[in-house]
């Protein structure tokens, strides 16, 4: 943590009077937390600097002030939560994923549980020639051990290629739910059903599930009258792929749920987001990394980064509202809408869709403009005055800003997010 510098950029040095004494700041702070910070001043050209050098948090350590855990949340000081302290206390223990789910296997049994043929195939690598070759890829993955001379199957193993989850109990639960609804509540239901194979094995027969159910809509394209889907198929491949590799598997009694409805589709999964929810654009942390990298490989998703970004594109391109991305403490919950206009959006509608146009403008390098934000919502020029309260409601809201570098002209503005 530096002091004396501006917290802006240029970033240009301006000097600081604070902690004169840096011994007695560097003891006070041991005393508070039980941990050294070092405190040197520099002697910039410019002015006086202060440096604290802060020592990287253990594993599985909390450290408290006073008897309150605290935490950045953007410019502000918060308490953690509990699930956050549970999350930091869990850290030397074993990863979930890479526990045992099966053990005192033969190899025999091993290859009628696991579905080996689409490990290969989504691999694209041949399938060897005899069941040695196929055990060898599986331990070289880490999805399967030898134990004493038996073999051991691990969750991961279980939950991307069971031929049939119920032969993995505690894995069973996490298979994904589809619940399908006649309307736009779930007062009525049409179908409710729950995944019987493993991630990777299921995952494209998942996709096109969903699809088959997901309502259409008639639109007339050059005078022809063609059904199309309320959501194009890439923009639910990328959120249930997100679904799975976001979900947190230490929460009991919960899975992946999709719920289709009449004029939207929620997909829901255990566990709070790392990050912040309006920074799913433009930032990544993956909960389980050996699951994505798997869900990657095997082409269930993009890589790291690019899906978020993807799916706000395309939602672009068909001219949908703004997804919303949500959680309640408990889950994280995306929620895609179906064909609305403008005209029927309200305002929350209008300042989602143009914070998260101005976001993936920002993290293509380019800037949102009243022009780019018309063309999102499908304006005509003489319509540009939607576009302006819009991005006016978005300002005031605290999500986007002038980008400072093209000044205060409004025939030129340009808009940046509000983190950028």
């Amino acid at each position: 943590m530096l002091l004396g510098i501006k917290n802006k950029p240029p970033r240009e040095v301006v000097a600081t009077t604070a902690f004169p004494d840096p011994i007695a700041i560097t003891t006070r702070i041991f005393q508070a937390v039980g941990f050294r910070v070092d405190v040197e001043e520099v002697a910039h050209p410019a002015g006086r600097v202060v440096v604290f050098s802060i020592p990287p948090r253990p594993r599985g350590i909390a450290y408290h002030l006073e008897g309150q855990y605290l935490m950045r949340s953007g410019e502000s000081l918060v308490p953690m939560d509990a699930s956050q302290l549970r999350k930091i206390f869990d850290e030397g223990k074993p990863d979930w994923l890479e526990e045992y789910s099966r053990g005192d296997l033969s190899a025999e049994k091993v290859i009628q549980l696991l579905d080996t043929q689409t490990l290969f195939e989504m691999l694209k690598l041949p399938y060897p020639t005899d069941r040695s070759g196929v055990l060898e890829r599986l331990m070289s993955e880490r999805l399967v051990h030898e134990v004493a001379g038996t073999y051991s199957i691990t969750r991961l193993g279980g939950l991307l290629l069971a031929k049939k989850l119920t032969e993995f109990p505690e894995l069973a639960k996490k298979a994904p739910r589809v619940v399908v609804y006649t309307g736009k509540s779930k007062i009525a239901t049409k179908l409710d059903q729950i995944g019987t194979i493993g991630y990777a094995a299921g995952f494209q027969r998942l996709v096109k599930f969903v699809m088959s159910q997901i309502p259409q809509n008639e639109v007339v394209r050059d005078a022809i009258r063609t059904e199309i889907k309320l959501v194009p198929e890439l923009v639910i491949r990328e959120l249930v792929a997100n679904a799975f590799i976001h979900q947190d598997f230490s929460t009991t009694g919960a899975s992946i749920v999709i719920d289709i409805y009449s004029n939207r589709i929620d997909i829901s999964n255990p566990g709070v987001p790392i990050v912040a929810t309006e920074r799913f654009i433009d930032s990544y942390q993956s909960r389980n990394e050996r699951l994505a990298d798997f869900m990657r490989r095997m082409g269930a998703c993009e890589e790291k980064g690019s899906g978020i970004d993807k799916v706000i594109h395309y939602i672009e391109v068909f001219q949908l509202p703004a997804p919303s991305f949500s959680s309640d403490g408990i889950r994280t919950q995306v929620t895609i809408y179906g064909p609305t206009k403008i005209t029927a959006m309200d305002k929350a509608d209008r300042i989602r869709a143009c914070y998260q146009h101005c976001a993936l403008k920002y993290v293509m390098s380019e800037r949102m403009t009243n022009q780019s934000l018309r063309k999102r919502f499908g304006l005509s020029e003489s319509k540009s005055t939607i576009a302006s309260q819009a991005i006016a409601a978005t300002v005031e809201a605290g999500m986007i800003k002038l980008d400072e570098k093209v000044g205060k002209s409004k025939k030129y503005a340009r808009y940046v997010p509000f983190w950028a």
